[in-house]
């Protein structure tokens, strides 16, 4: 049996298989309960956002460099959907994970850390914020529904 682990999954970023030390894709959402009189009474629909960080190292950074190089910049590199699929098989039977992030824009952040005693290898670390009202998908089902985004 091959559970899903860290190691499973591919993730397919800027529309290419790049390989990350360390990824990651948090959802916020303030949605709360609605207080009649110190008691719940139903709920209220809050913001949504999401955003997360990749870790890459060296080699993986320059192939995203040279997409920024073509864009004209790293600020002009277009918004791209984010894909972590994953697939193994437990007790209950096959594991499936598919998260997509749409609509994500890199910001970067921490660009050089150097620690000469280090015997680790350079990486760099990218945050990105989720910015398409197709917002985040588990599984093929969206997390929020479109129309919570759109204008009357």
């Amino acid at each position: 049996m091959n559970r899903i682990n860290g190691k499973s999954f591919d993730v397919r970023f800027l529309y290419t298989k790049i390989h990350f030390e360390n990824f990651s894709l948090d959802i916020d959402d303030s949605s709360t309960p609605a207080m009649d009189h110190g008691l719940p009474n139903g709920s209220l629909q809050g913001e949504k956002k999401a955003s997360g960080e990749v870790e890459m190292d060296m080699a993986n950074f320059n192939r995203l460099s040279a997409v920024a190089r073509a864009s004209g910049s790293w600020d002009r590199i277009p918004v791209f959907p984010i894909d972590a699929y994953a697939q193994g098989e437990g007790a209950q039977g096959e594991e499936l994970m598919h998260v997509r992030a749409h609509g994500c824009k890199l910001r970067i952040s921490s660009v050089l850390s150097i620690n000469p005693n280090s015997t680790d290898k350079s990486t760099v670390k990218i945050p990105y914020d989720v910015t398409s009202s197709d917002f985040v998908w588990i599984n093929g089902t969206p997390y929020a529904d479109s129309t919570d985004f759109s204008l009357i």
